[in-house]
């Protein structure tokens, strides 16, 4: 009986552990893609700064979905914890 209930939060903490390590992949993943998107950027406003303003429109809105699909693999994985 005993083992049955440590098995449980064994699997438990499992769980928890699982969760929040998908969080945190989620985060980094989210900082890797607004870098790119971030350096591309720049790239491409140092190669033509006449088009700077609609690059920049671009990059806001990509950052936009980016941070949205972070948000969401978060919330997620927090909602696996409970």
């Amino acid at each position: 009986m005993i083992s049955m209930l440590l098995a449980a939060e064994a699997a438990a903490g499992l769980a928890k552990f699982g969760a929040a390590i998908g969080a945190g992949i989620g985060a980094i993943a989210a900082g890797i893609g607004i870098g790119k998107i971030g350096g591309a950027a720049m790239d491409a406003m140092a190669r033509q700064p006449e088009v700077m303003n609609k690059l920049f429109i671009n990059m806001i809105v990509a950052a936009a979905l980016i941070e949205g699909a972070a948000l969401f693999a978060i919330v997620v994985a927090f909602m696996c914890m409970g």
